[in-house]
């Protein structure tokens, strides 16, 4: 089980670029001391629901670049979450902060304060990308922190995102393809908004960039999850977290509340696609999967069952779910019996323009 992450935002500490796409007044307006850490911590401990006492929990200190403040100050920082690493109320701390920022004096300091998770905002691995959107490190930076992190026994976790000026689906491919090269331990992928206040704002009023449209992330971010889970690496998150000052400052952009699920239904779209145009059918079909992946089937507004029955010339499609049905697995049964397929195997090599297709035995 994941870590219940308990959140103290440093938003802009420690940045020394002005990146193309930031402005993080979206998600807070104020640097807390770091004198109130540990009133904020007590109280998030205390309205914890009874059954999640026991997780595994960290503070992360998010929105910044925590190790390109002064040293000083991440110090302060730390040591306000000592007493509660020392009763065992808190089993570690986490850190976001720049590829170019964690030389060995860094990572030995974090290591002593108890921090075990190290997020890096790379955003791509293209050197051309990262110069247009003036992170000021280049994709060596990136390759250098995470062996040095790996060689203190950190958890890694990278930061990407998807529709900056000079990318590409085929870029982002190749980015992700040098990503998992570095094997790390989950990612977050966030595609590129237009902002208030961003420098980005200017030129997309200036008609010089085009910020993606939903469907294309989508499509993009479905080509990517599927290359990652080929690879066993874990996506902790895809899409900004929602909130009123976000929405407040959204101008243009890939923005929806629920990305992740608009990509796991776009998926599963495929995947059912795919069972319908290989297989024999009569004009009332049924899906078997497992209950937490009705909602993806579906689709938002059964959206997909709608558009699957316009296609197929479909009267009726039901679904079943069983536990038994691994998550991520479809079936459905045929005219000639039942057939499957898994997520995964959107990955695999088409044969003559179709997937191939497993047998099935299953208990409708």
């Amino acid at each position: 089980m994941n870590p219940l992450i308990i959140p103290v935002f440093l938003p802009n500490l420690g940045c020394q670029e002005r990146c193309l796409f930031c402005n993080q007044k979206v998600t807070a307006t104020e640097v807390p001391s770091p004198s109130s850490v540990q009133k904020f911590i007590e109280t998030s401990l205390a309205n914890l629901p009874s059954d999640q006492k026991k997780r595994e929990k960290q503070v992360a200190f998010y929105g910044g670049s925590f190790t390109a403040i002064p040293k000083e100050d991440q110090i302060r920082y730390l040591r306000e979450i000592q007493p509660f690493l020392g009763s065992g109320w808190i089993d570690s701390v986490r850190i976001s902060t720049r590829p170019d920022s964690l030389d060995e004096k860094i990572l030995s300091l974090l290591r002593e304060h108890g921090v075990k998770t190290i997020e890096i905002g790379a955003q791509s691995m293209i050197d051309q990308i990262l110069i247009l959107a003036r992170r000021g490190h280049r994709a060596e930076d990136t390759v250098s922190a995470v062996s040095r992190l790996r060689g203190w026994g950190f958890d890694v976790g990278i930061h990407l995102m998807i529709g900056l000026p000079g990318d590409t689906l085929d870029r982002f491919l190749i980015t992700l393809d040098r990503v998992i090269d570095l094997k790390p331990d989950f990612l977050r992928i966030h595609p590129t908004l237009v902002l208030k206040g961003a420098p980005l704002e200017k030129l997309w009023k200036d008609g010089k960039y085009s910020p993606s449209s939903l469907d294309e992330a989508i499509q993009w971010l479905k080509k990517g999850l599927l290359k990652l889970e080929m690879a066993s690496i874990p996506v902790a998150r895809i899409g900004l977290q929602t909130t009123e000052q976000l929405k407040g400052s959204l101008l243009a952009g890939p923005y929806h509340p629920a990305l992740h699920q608009l990509v796991d239904s776009s998926i599963l779209f495929d995947m059912a696609q795919h069972l319908l145009q290989t297989s024999s059918n009569g004009s009332q079909v049924v899906f078997l999967c497992h209950p937490k992946d009705v909602s993806n089937l579906r689709g938002q507004r059964n959206e997909n069952i709608l558009t699957l029955k316009d296609q197929f010339h479909l009267e009726e499609i039901s679904i079943q779910t069983s536990d038994d049905v691994p998550r991520g697995s479809l079936f459905l049964q045929t005219l000639t019996g039942t057939v499957s397929i898994h997520r995964k195997e959107l990955c695999c090599q088409k044969i003559n323009g179709k997937l191939a297709l497993q047998n099935a035995k299953s208990s409708f």
